[in-house]
């Protein structure tokens, strides 16, 4: 699941025509950045909402479904739960589409660390010190067991394995998966990958140049 349906407001003019993931960054759109990481897998999902045509429109002939969300954006979860038919049962692979990675594919890491018997989410985090672009603080800290609790300096990438049964007993049409990680915590569930390399937030104008140097140098 490709989450590309926000409206991009950080971004000011530069998504007042075009959705945030179809900015170009290092030579191509940040939806495709995100896509090179998912070859091997057998369904892709992209969310839509503002200007979802053309998100429609790049799906084309791209082998990925477009989940568009009419009339209201739906977050996080609650895109993720409108998606559901389309991606079947199972665990599922969740990605943002605005930053940019530079080290090792994020999706084969979770999927190396994935147990299903102990967790019902992974989330992977990089240390602050390697994110690039942030603005703020961290989001996490990992226990001695790698479970995942609030504040600390690991800083969520937006790239996960969650079960998603959870998100059926959440009441809300419009919800963040924050709601489904709460849960997911409170039964010692959450767990936490640092990622080795490097990651750069391109949800401000200031990261597209960030991430170009970073590709380029690093």
């Amino acid at each position: 699941m490709l989450f590309a349906a926000g409206f991009g407001t950080r971004m000011g003019a530069l998504t007042k025509d075009r959705p945030k993931p179809l900015i170009e960054v290092a030579g191509k759109p940040l939806l495709e950045h995100a896509l090179d990481f998912t070859g091997e897998i057998p369904t892709r999902v992209v969310n839509a909402h503002y200007h979802a045509d053309q998100i429609e429109a790049y799906a084309e002939n791209r082998d990925l479904i477009v989940s568009t969300e009419r009339p209201d954006i739906l977050d996080t979860g609650g895109g993720l739960r409108h998606a559901l038919p389309l991606l079947g049962d199972g665990p599922t692979f969740t990605l943002n589409t605005d930053a940019v990675w530079h080290g090792p594919n994020p999706l084969d890491l979770l999927k190396s660390a994935w147990n299903p018997d102990v967790m019902d989410a992974l989330l992977l985090c990089v240390p602050l010190q390697n994110a690039i672009g942030r603005k703020g603080g961290g989001d996490f800290a990992l226990s001695e067991d790698n479970q995942l609790i609030r504040k600390g300096d690991l800083v969520y990438t937006g790239a996960q394995i969650t079960k998603t049964e959870g998100l059926q007993h959440i009441p809300d049409a419009v919800f963040s998966l924050n709601l489904l990680w709460n849960q997911m915590a409170e039964n010692g569930r959450l767990h936490g990958l640092t990622y080795p390399g490097k990651w750069c937030d391109v949800g401000h104008p200031d990261g597209i140049t960030l991430a170009k140097d970073m590709v380029r140098h690093v």
